[in-house]
């Protein structure tokens, strides 16, 4: 495994590379949840690695993990900015061409708005529990993340995984709780993918309901097909609620993507 940091647009990002161990794979680029960081996977990379037989990278946003810390408040914006700006430039750093692009939540957005834009070549999309808009479920659920973080010792749990927690969670908090941020919408870049997608989301799931993953369904124009995962037993993090589930899609998936 390759690890340290890597400069996207002049920030430095912390990041973690699995080289591949089967020839002719797809490299997949995890990009993690509103909380979310490279630490914070846990043990998924590798066990999907290994699935997979894919080159393997995984990545803390900026403000995240280990990366710089932020210095500005999130814009409405933010995803289509790390999607358009941020991603390329870090694919390009590492040299990594046509990859499968697996997101969890406003990472499965990333992923979506990436995807979507016809400058990017990737080969397929892993999206678990994306939100491609924003629904009063949503909105209280991260008002009870506040509660919990004001209020538990939740502040203390987050501290082990990003090097300044207030930022980070008030960064992500904040914005999603913007009333600014209600008329937040992907939707319109869900025509222009052209590959194929896997669209894994929890009955249970406390952030979004089946409509984010039908969405793309009826809206995606994919000849190859976009496959739904509905997973009984499962809230907003499939990888940890169903991971034995999650890593056999994700591997037969890969198994579909001709390099």
């Amino acid at each position: 495994m390759h690890s340290g940091f890597i400069k996207a647009c002049g920030r430095n990002l912390e990041y973690q590379l699995i080289p591949a161990h089967q020839i002719n794979r797809p490299t997949l680029v995890l990009l993690h949840e509103g909380l979310g960081s490279v630490a914070m996977w846990r043990d998924f990379p590798a066990r999907l690695a290994t699935a997979t037989g894919c080159r393997t990278l995984v990545y803390s946003r900026y403000g995240y993990g280990q990366s710089d810390a932020f210095a500005e408040s999130f814009r409405p914006d933010f995803m289509h900015r790390e999607a358009r700006e941020v991603l390329p430039e870090l694919l390009a750093a590492l040299d990594i061409e046509n990859p499968v692009l697996v997101g969890h939540s406003d990472g499965a957005s990333i992923a979506l708005l990436h995807a979507g834009d016809s400058r990017n070549r990737v080969a397929g999309l892993v999206v678990m529990a994306p939100h491609c808009f924003v629904e009063d479920i949503s909105i209280r659920s991260i008002e009870a993340a506040k509660l919990a973080f004001e209020t538990t010792d939740l502040p203390a749990k987050l501290a082990k995984y990003h090097r300044d927690v207030r930022r980070t969670f008030y960064g992500w908090n904040d914005i999603w709780l913007d009333p600014d941020f209600r008329s937040w919408n992907i939707e319109g870049c869900l025509a222009e993918i052209r590959c194929p997608i896997l669209a894994i989301q929890g009955v249970d799931d406390e952030y979004g309901t089946m409509a984010q993953i039908e969405v793309i369904a009826s809206k995606a124009i994919v000849t190859t097909g976009v496959e739904l995962l509905k997973l009984a037993d499962c809230r907003h993090s499939p990888h940890r609620d169903q991971p034995v589930a999650v890593i056999n899609a994700i591997a037969r998936f890969a198994d579909q993507i001709h390099m």
